[in-house]
């Protein structure tokens, strides 16, 4: 956690975005020291008040963070440039259209305008005599040269109001933004999957089966239930997924790393993992509603396999698990596709007549081959191979 969502490390793989987005996310980081301040000083009626305790050290660390708010502005710019006037190709799928895109664009106008806001009143004070003012707004000061000092504290009391009223609002924004990830990366890197990639969970219920199997003593009505619900087999709906892949969802920045590598989306398949983990939310978001409504899950006709997302999505992915390596906090949409693909194997029966045809060679012969196990070596026959079959 602290070298992938801490340290960025997967971030910089793309240097133009990785270099941008570390301004913004140093930026924040650190000028919310300034907004401590702020805040500390609305409610104790004070100004500036850790002045006292930096000494003359206050004037290099405001100037500091003045230099970051510059920084954080130009990597805002440049991310709405990259968006809108001429945008990436991963940034004009279908799936950022509406919402999505609108949601992106205004989380970056947001923090231009409380970077804006926080230079607003750095200025108005650095023509203020009994103030002064810090490196950058030194430099800008003369925007403001010939104002009234009640004027000048008026600009620097509405700045400072649309700062902290605007950072309350946002913090309240967030929840229903894909700007979330700010707080879910560090978690949901922490419980990233550790076992290698592509490496199935197993199933308890398919376990038992296959050890009942193999033992002709077993009696398989002994430890059974008759009042229990079988398990499902993979997933049908969001609420059949784990806890994991919902975090997943909702930890996603739609940044599109993911479906810019899978080979599915690059050939022209429908599937798109961006679109999988968006899929998964904008689902997730529906169920909760219905929860929050009825007091718990009532049936409303619809699924997240069929309604959000294609059985031809979930059999168009590989599992090479390129989605998972190029996402910045190790998002994992494999895992979801693998669940419900494993529901419409296991349990609803619906896969293309050669997968069903492999799994009847598998069942009968125990390869995908349509041949059974004694002729395996044949192909081998009048090569002088040697076999265990033979002593050529």
């Amino acid at each position: 956690m602290a070298r992938v969502a801490m340290g960025q490390s997967k971030m910089v793989t793309r240097p133009v975005a990785g270099f941008f987005h570390i301004l913004i996310y140093v930026g924040f980081v650190l000028i919310n020291l300034e907004v401590l301040e702020i805040i500390i000083d609305g409610v104790s009626g004070n100004h500036r008040i850790f002045k006292p305790f930096f000494g003359d050290f206050y004037y290099y660390l405001i100037s500091f963070f003045e230099i970051l708010g510059v920084a954080v502005i130009l990597a805002c710019v440049v991310f709405l440039w990259r968006r809108n006037v001429q945008p990436l190709a991963r940034l004009k799928s279908p799936e950022l259209t509406g919402w999505p895109r609108l949601d992106a664009n205004l989380i970056l106008i947001i923090e231009l305008v409380l970077m804006s806001a926080l230079f607003g009143m750095n200025i108005a004070e650095a023509n203020m005599p009994e103030q002064g003012g810090y490196l950058v707004s030194n430099l800008l000061a003369p925007l403001l040269n010939g104002y009234s000092p009640e004027t000048l504290h008026t600009i620097e009391r509405v700045c400072w109001w649309l700062h902290i009223l605007g950072i309350f609002a946002f913090l309240n924004y967030l929840p229903y933004s894909k700007h979330f990830h700010i707080l879910l990366a560090f978690p949901n890197t922490w419980y990233a999957q550790l076992e290698p990639a592509g490496q199935f969970s197993n199933m308890e219920s398919v376990k038992k089966e296959v050890a009942l199997m193999l033992d002709p003593n077993a009696n398989p009505y002994a430890a059974a239930d008759p009042d229990a619900v079988p398990a499902r087999f993979g997933a049908q709906d969001v609420l059949d997924l784990p806890w994991k892949s919902l975090l997943d969802a909702y930890s996603c920045t739609e940044c599109g790393r993911c479906s810019d590598v899978c080979p599915a989306t690059q050939t022209g398949k429908l599937l798109s993992p961006r679109k999988i983990m968006m899929d998964t939310r904008d689902r997730l978001e529906e169920v909760g509603k219905n929860i929050d409504k009825n007091g718990s899950f009532v049936d409303d006709g619809k699924t997240l396999l069929g309604d959000y997302i294609t059985p031809e999505e979930t059999l168009a992915c590989t599992t090479c698990n390129a989605c998972v390596e190029a996402c910045p906090i190790l998002i994992n949409p494999v895992s979801i596709i693998t669940e419900l693909r494993r529901y419409q194997a296991m349990e609803a029966s619906k896969v293309p007549s050669e997968w069903g045809l492999m799994f009847g060679n598998i069942e009968n012969n125990g390869a995908p081959w349509q041949f059974p196990a004694a002729d395996r070596f044949s192909w081998a026959d009048n090569l002088e191979v040697k076999t265990p079959n033979t002593k050529a």
